[in-house]
């Protein structure tokens, strides 16, 4: 028996108008929840979100289990009270999380083992453990642990997945036992209906009070999304709510609550009025732009929101410009109302049997980009004005303020090479710094990409090598013009250039692929490659691209030793495992004894401390974007091709002693003095 009384009221084709009743209320769908992960949504009050119309709320188990922690929600009676939240609240188990985010984790039979983002502390988090937190986070639904691949893995990968999954959701059912909370089954099963089918079929046997389709919106077509949405739909329990998980944009959820689905969740409305995008009655808009500077009129004069009954979009427009907060919490709530006002209209008109005109109607409105032009024939599009599309697993598109379209990482906001143009960055950072196409010889030339992201770097090595051949050519048969064997270059006596690119999750460079107008740099056959078939040689030249997917830490010694490093994880602050004392010394141990250069993008006090705990010798980098300088790490073989000249001296070192960033999270109160000793007593300070 359900714990949530659901209730089909009215049905029009497969979209449903329902009740069910929670621990906090009566709620009613379809109905759309925004995200607030971390007990909180992204720059609004509690009292903004009951305005707007909010039913749920959705936190996520993995964070709140990181920070603040059970102990925190039991003292403070569960999260509605810590949060002064009246309404209802669905918990994510914290599977999606652990996939998406780029930090160590193992998925085992007992459960997902990662590195904590907070201490660095590893966890396990087992089913019972995800239930048990939100057991004490309170909420009203919560979701079983499941194993979250891509959608586009292969059969075998995703099969495993599913029965680890089902194995998951009984344990998860067993640890809820007599607790007045409801609890979600998650479908997986990827791209492949028979898998789907039985996934299905296997927890609608059991005891669930709700479904969840997941395993989408992550690396799948939208085509593909809508598929296999409807033929889930059709195998899921009709007595019970179902809940489409990540998606997405208005009209993913008009086209899936066509399909038949309840519930949705996303950080669109939020993380798209950053960007200065409003969803309207007309269609979507973009604030930013010039045409709105003298735009006296709410950004929908049919809306009924808070933002749009007060300010004009010549207001909003000039908040964005001036890069203010209120700017995008002003959208925000403009854009959960637009969801909820959505989402209540469907209702009705399912209730009232005229769904089907709403829908023929909502899908010309919802499906255009940006109807609020000036007069006049529209403006021609410049290479550098793009349009936010869409979103693969934890990445999105994101317009920078200099014009570039670049990738962000939505569950920690950090975007990828967010300085200057990201090709010239590349290049500039990591290419022209190693001085690559000097050091390519006799011997081959190994590049370590750390951290692939869109693919920036490896291709501005790749870039660089063939313009550098191209050169080469170009000389050899001018110089040998007389000479039969001129017009071109054996490739058998090319330097060879090796490039290893570690990531673990492909799905920013999936993402990119989709634009490639956007990322001209992908023109190229080396990433279609790379991402199809992991590795890619050039059939011109002896260059080789080698992908190696999973956790850094562990695959770097299978990988061959690197001579240059081209170092660009996620910054300490999120990804701090890949910037602690333990993985630059493994990086140490493995490339220390020969002539080799680590390069990146961090200047930060404690990632250049902790480089020379390591061994290395540190010199600052060339400066760029927005950065100063940038940090060189150097083997002493390298340090005596380069010289000393650039080297840390003794003014950083009076510097870091006075610094409240000495020291790396792996370096305890107990290891600080050695650690001291390791900076104060290195060779390179006594040059």
């Amino acid at each position: 028996m359900s714990r949530l009384d659901f209730q089909i009221q009215a049905k029009a084709g497969r979209a449903r108008a329902a009740t069910f009743r929670t621990l906090h209320g009566v709620i009613e769908t379809p109905l759309f929840m925004p995200v607030g992960t971390n007990a909180t949504v992204k720059g609004l009050r509690v009292e903004d979100l009951k305005t707007v119309g909010s039913q749920i709320l959705l936190a996520n188990t993995y964070h709140l289990l990181l920070r603040p922690g059970a102990e925190v929600f039991e003292r403070m009676g569960g999260i509605h009270r810590m949060m002064n939240w009246s309404g209802s609240v669905l918990t994510d188990s914290g599977g999606f999380q652990i996939f998406s985010l780029p930090h160590s984790r193992n998925m085992t039979e007992e459960g997902a083992l990662f590195r904590s983002y907070v201490d660095g502390a590893t966890i396990l988090l087992t089913p019972e453990m995800s239930i048990g937190m939100q057991k004490a986070i309170g909420s009203d639904i919560m979701m079983a642990l499941d194993q979250c691949i891509p959608s586009t893995a292969d059969y075998k990968t995703a099969e495993e997945a599913m029965h680890l999954t089902h194995r998951w959701a009984k344990r998860s059912l067993e640890a809820r036992g007599d607790s007045e909370q409801a609890l979600f089954g998650i479908i997986q099963g990827a791209l492949f209906r028979d898998l789907r089918r039985q996934s299905a079929e296997t927890l609608s046997a059991l005891e669930f009070d709700g479904f969840a389709i997941g395993g989408l919106a992550v690396g799948e077509t939208k085509d593909e999304r809508e598929e296999f949405t409807s033929f889930t739909t059709d195998l899921m329990p009709e007595n019970r709510p179902r809940y489409l998980m990540g998606v997405g944009t208005p009209i993913d959820l008009l086209e899936a609550v066509n399909a038949g689905v309840d519930m949705f969740d996303c950080i669109i409305p939020s993380a798209l009025a950053q960007q200065s995008v409003a969803y309207t009655s007309r269609g979507r808009m973009r604030l930013e732009r010039s045409v709105y500077k003298f735009a006296d009129e709410p950004v929908d004069p049919d809306c009924d929101c808070y933002t749009c009954a007060h300010y004009g979009k010549a207001y909003i427009h000039h908040l964005h410009k001036a890069d203010e907060i209120l700017g995008w919490q002003l959208l925000s709530i403009h854009n959960l109302r637009f969801y909820h006002r959505l989402m209540a209209s469907m209702r009705r008109h399912i209730l009232a049997g005229s769904f089907e005109s709403l829908y023929k109607e909502q899908r010309e409105i919802l499906a255009n980009p940006d109807t609020d032009r000036p007069p006049g024939p529209p403006p021609v599009r410049t290479r550098n004005k793009r349009e936010f599309i869409e979103s693969i697993g934890a990445f999105c598109l994101h317009e920078s303020r200099d014009g570039f379209v670049r990738i962000q990482h939505a569950p920690s906001g950090e975007v990828m090479h967010p300085g200057s143009e990201p090709d010239v960055e590349a290049r500039r950072l990591y290419v022209e710094q190693s001085e690559l196409i000097r050091r390519l010889g006799s011997s081959p030339l190994t590049v370590w990409d750390v951290g692939l992201g869109a693919a920036y770097n490896a291709m501005a090595t790749i870039r660089a090598y063939e313009a550098g051949i191209h050169a080469l050519s170009h000389s050899k048969t001018h110089n040998n013009a007389r000479s039969e064997s001129a017009s071109a270059i054996d490739a058998a006596t090319l330097p060879e250039l090796r490039i290893i690119s570690f990531e673990n999750d492909l799905d920013a460079l999936r993402l990119a692929l989709t634009h490639v107008d956007r990322f001209p740099h992908l023109k190229h056959a080396g990433p279609h490659v790379l991402l199809r078939d992991g590795f890619w040689q050039s059939k011109h030249s002896p260059i080789s691209w080698q992908l190696v997917q999973g956790d850094f830490l562990e695959t770097m010694s299978e990988a061959d030793r690197p001579d240059l490093i081209f170092y660009d994880p996620y910054s300490y602050k999120t990804n701090g495992p890949l910037w602690s004392l333990a993985a630059f010394r493994s990086m140490y141990r493995i490339c220390g004894e020969h002539d080799a250069e680590l390069f990146t993008y961090s200047a930060a006090t404690r990632v250049r401390a902790t480089l020379l705990a390591a061994g290395f010798f540190v010199a600052a980098g060339t400066g760029t974007g927005l950065k100063s300088d940038t940090t060189m790490a150097l083997t002493e073989q390298a340090v005596q091709r380069r010289g000393t000249s650039a080297l840390l001296d003794g003014r950083w070192l009076e510097r870091w002693t006075r610094s409240d960033a000495r020291f790396p999270d792996d370096v305890d109160e107990g290891e600080r003095s050695h650690f001291a000793q390791l900076i104060e007593g290195h060779r390179q300070f006594a040059l």
